[in-house]
């Protein structure tokens, strides 16, 4: 008697991937230079194995932002200079900002195209719809979003300690002492005399702000914009109650200013 044919399986195998979408963390360096051998000199000074701070990078993925090179700036000579940001702890995976031949070489290295940085937005609303948006934003916190994490430290930071508060704000009850240094992604508070290095928005949190009941600081830092003691702080705000945060009209200037406790 005939055979009939055998009926398909109603089970299948389990897909052995998934794609899907993700928001990953980046690290984007703005290069302001086209001197790649300075460039490159400083970034080890700062955060090359003996560098001032060689462990403030952990392998952090990095967007390469040309965009604020002239058109006529010769290329780096890529090998290297990946290699160098490697030596600073930082995995170079994307560029933006780059002329057409420049992203052409960079993709030959395994480096995709990120895209154009969005400005902090400035557009003015009535007064009556930024209302409404500040509803629905804080509404949307409280039910499905959870507070930050915060990292705090109650002991004096003698010099060469670091403190880093990795995706938090951190603060510190004790004295912050010259060659000590403290970062954080978030915001930083100091509730005693900062007179070490204190780096806030580690990551770009341009939002960030720096705290202190006594600011002396060797430097302060937000998302990137720093400025040393060498330049003279006001004397309304050394060794005084003081924030410091980034301008809000778009031109990453530090202010620093008085804090009223």
């Amino acid at each position: 008697m005939p055979v009939s044919p055998a009926a398909p399986s109603q089970s299948r195998e389990p897909a052995s991937f998934e794609i899907k979408s993700a928001q990953l963390p980046l690290v984007a360096l703005l290069i302001k230079t086209g001197q790649w051998a300075q460039l490159v000199r400083e970034l080890q000074q700062q955060f090359g194995p003996a560098g001032e701070s060689p462990d403030f990078f952990d392998h952090d993925a990095l967007v390469l932002d040309f965009s604020q090179l002239p058109a006529d700036t010769p290329p780096p000579d890529w090998k290297p200079f990946l290699t160098e940001l490697r030596a600073c702890r930082l995995v170079a995976v994307a560029v933006r900002g780059a002329s057409p031949e420049w992203l052409e070489s960079a993709k030959t290295l395994g480096l995709v195209e990120a895209p154009a940085d969005t400005p902090r937005a400035r557009t003015k609303v009535h007064a009556t719809e930024t209302v409404e948006v500040v509803k629905e934003v804080v509404h949307e916190v409280v039910r499905e979003v959870p507070g930050p994490a915060t990292m705090v430290v109650d002991k004096p930071l003698r010099s060469g300690q670091k403190i880093y508060a990795r995706g938090a704000d951190l603060v510190v009850l004790a004295m912050v002492n010259q060659g000590a240094e403290v970062v954080a992604d978030g915001n930083i508070h100091v509730y005693a005399p900062l007179r070490g290095k204190a780096m806030a928005g580690a990551r770009g949190n341009t939002n960030a702000r720096i705290f202190s009941l006594c600011l002396e600081p060797e430097l302060i830092s937000i998302a990137g914009v720093y400025r040393t003691s060498e330049n003279k702080l006001a004397p309304d705000v050394q060794g005084k109650a003081a924030q410091v945060r980034l301008s809000n009209d778009g031109q990453d200037k530090l202010i620093i200013e008085p804090l009223k406790v």
